[in-house]
């Protein structure tokens, strides 16, 4: 029960990341301008006249309005009368954003309710590894630790919103996300009844190290990328795609030429694997993410950003990411290392 629990919190994670995906590409992270509620709501209101202010209208303590181009927060449960009272509101101070868009705010909002669900899956999976205690401390300890991750992470998550979306945040974020999806994997694979004996060399360790890296680097990379093209949209608009790289950033540069870097080092993981018989039959499927990955930025720069090519291409690179992490796993838990390639 503990496995299943960890590859549903995976699972959860991943989504997360999916949806986090859709709301850059949508331009949906202020949706909720709030947190943990969305406009002082549980479930965030569908239309705009949700947020207006209304006479003779009940309204419970943290419901949010916008009231000239203001977020209004409602101090206490009470009923409007026939005039606005603003003794009965205070502004909202964490930032000064206050639109509403249904899309946005549901589209943000699906991204948090897979956050909270993964955050239950990841808290269940923590108390089933309290049985393994006895067995492996490990497990009990570094599940734990993963609880007060994800507690972290949303905490991050929070900052993102009070920041109105700063870029350096973001990253951030979008890192710890890829920090929890590396432990889970390492939890699962631990906590495995058998593991194969993998004979691998200490050039094939060195890079996979080096790949992982790599690939962290171009997330990274990738995401000032999407920053700058956020810049763009701003300027010229969703309508102007050809404009979006007309006249990139270093960063962009740096983002393509390591995607070469990248091809070439998983390629040669994959013949050190081939050439050697290691046995590492997840570095086939490694290079049709990489082959997809690729096909998806190609698509973005040479054909105007395509319908879901932005968030797939992020998906990919943290799917990626995982395979890497999951392979590099693989590679050191032998106890016999080849002294030669």
């Amino acid at each position: 029960m503990y496995r299943k629990f960890v590859k549903i919190s995976l699972v959860f994670v991943y989504l997360v990341i999916i949806a986090g995906a859709m709301v850059r590409m949508t331009g949906s992270g202020m949706g909720c301008p709030d947190w943990p509620k969305c406009f002082g709501y549980y479930i965030p209101p569908t239309d705009i006249s949700e947020l207006e202010w209304d006479a003779v209208r009940d309204f419970k303590k943290g419901e949010v309005i916008i009231h000239n181009e203001t977020l209004q927060v409602a101090k206490k449960d009470f009923t409007t009368s026939d005039t606005y009272n603003a003794t009965n509101w205070e502004l909202y101070t964490k930032h000064a954003y206050a639109k509403f868009n249904v899309w946005h705010t549901w589209i943000e909002y699906i991204n948090r309710l897979f956050g909270a669900l993964s955050g239950i899956a990841i808290f269940i999976m923590a108390i089933y590894s309290i049985k393994k205690w006895k067995l492996s401390k490990r497990i009990t300890l570094i599940s734990w630790a993963s609880v007060f991750m994800l507690g972290f992470q949303a905490w991050l998550g929070a900052t993102v919103v009070y920041s109105v979306l700063d870029p350096i945040k973001i990253t951030i974020h979008m890192v710890m996300a890829l920090v929890i999806v590396a432990v889970l994997l390492y939890l699962l694979y631990i906590s495995k009844d058998t593991q194969e004996d993998f004979s691998t060399s200490k050039m094939f360790k060195s890079i996979i190290i080096f790949s992982v890296i790599l690939t962290l680097i171009q997330i990274v990379l990738g995401t000032q990328v999407r920053e700058f093209v956020d810049e763009q949209v701003a300027i010229v608009g969703y309508g102007a795609r050809a404009l979006w790289l007309e006249n990139p950033r270093l960063d962009f540069y740096l983002h393509r030429s390591f995607s070469i870097l990248v091809v070439a080092t998983n390629l040669f993981l994959w013949y050190l694997n081939r050439k050697n018989n290691f046995g590492l039959q997840k570095i086939n499927y490694l290079l049709l993410l990489i082959l997809a990955e690729a096909f998806t930025g190609i698509l973005m720069y040479y054909f105007d950003f395509p319908f879901l090519s932005q968030p797939l291409h992020l998906v990919l690179a943290s799917l990626l990411f995982g395979y890497q992490f999951y392979i590099l796993l693989e590679a050191f838990h032998p106890r016999r290392t080849s002294k030669s390639l």
